[in-house]
C-alpha cells in the first residue's frame, strides 16, 4: 500500500477562488475519544496572498516549507515534533485551546469542543487584529459555532493543509499534557496512551479508580465505548 500524500493548499486555494478570502483558519480536534485529558482544538491560520508565488502557480497547492505535514495521526511522534516549529513559524496566526473532563461532563462532549474552538479563535483574532475570512473544519458537522464563515469537510486533515498543521499542534500540545499528568498518576499510563481507553489503562481505572483528569460520565469500564 502506497503512504498516504502529504496534505497541500489546494482546498485552501479553492476556497479563495470561490470566495476571495485571504486568511483561512484550518482547525481540528484531538481527544475526542479519550476517556482522560481535555479535548483539545488547534488553529492554524494560513494567509494566501504571502505564499510563495510557486504554490499559486504550481497547480498542486504543494508549499514546500511544509511539504510532508499530514494528519497528525499519520506522523510519528518525533516527526510531529520536528514540524511543531516550522508551522509555529509559517503560520499567519496559530493557537491551541482545551476543554477540561469537567467541560466535557457537564456541556456534552460536542458543546466543550466548541468551546475549545471559539476560545482558540478569539486568540486568533486577538493577534491578528481582525477576524479570519473563513474556516475550514475537520468532519461533517459545524461543531464550532463561530461568528464566521465555515465549511466543513470529511477528512480534511488529509488533504488540507492547514487543518492538517492545526492537528499536529494540538496533537502535540495534547501529548505533552498527558504525558506531564502522568507524572502524578503513573499508573495509568498516560505517557504511552495518552488517556485513551487502551486495555491496560480500563484495567487501571478499575483497581485504582478514577481521578479528576477522568471524564466521569463516560464509561469508564472495560465495556468498549460506542463509535470509539
Amino acid at each position: 500500500m502506497s503512504p498516504a500524500p502529504n496534505a497541500t493548499l489546494l482546498p485552501e486555494l479553492a476556497l479563495a477562488e470561490q470566495t476571495g478570502s485571504r486568511y483561512i483558519a484550518g482547525v481540528d480536534e484531538v481527544g475526542r475519544g479519550a476517556l482522560a485529558g481535555p479535548v483539545t482544538v488547534g488553529i492554524v491560520v494560513i494567509d494566501l496572498h504571502t505564499l510563495p508565488q510557486e504554490v499559486h502557480a504550481s497547480g498542486t497547492g504543494v508549499w514546500q516549507a511544509l511539504d510532508g505535514v499530514r494528519d497528525s495521526k499519520l506522523l510519528t511522534a518525533p516527526a510531529r515534533k520536528r514540524w511543531k516549529p516550522s508551522i509555529c513559524q509559517h503560520a499567519k496566526a496559530f493557537s491551541v485551546q482545551h476543554s477540561t473532563p469537567q467541560t466535557i461532563d457537564a456541556a456534552g462532549l460536542t458543546s466543550a469542543m466548541g468551546a475549545a474552538g471559539r476560545a482558540a479563535l478569539a486568540s486568533i483574532h486577538e493577534e491578528l487584529g481582525h477576524p479570519v475570512d473563513h474556516i475550514i473544519l475537520d468532519g461533517i458537522h459545524d461543531w464550532i459555532q463561530a461568528d464566521v464563515p465555515v465549511i466543513t469537510i470529511a477528512k480534511a486533515d488529509t488533504t488540507s493543509l492547514s487543518v492538517a498543521c492545526a492537528s499536529v499542534l494540538a496533537k502535540v500540545e495534547r501529548d505533552s499534557l498527558m504525558t506531564e499528568l502522568a507524572g502524578d498518576h503513573p499508573e495509568f499510563g498516560w505517557d504511552s496512551n495518552k488517556g485513551y481507553g487502551s486495555a491496560a489503562h480500563r484495567a487501571a481505572i478499575l483497581s485504582h479508580g478514577a481521578t479528576q483528569h477522568h471524564r466521569t460520565s463516560w464509561n469508564l469500564g472495560t465495556d468498549t465505548l460506542p463509535g470509539l
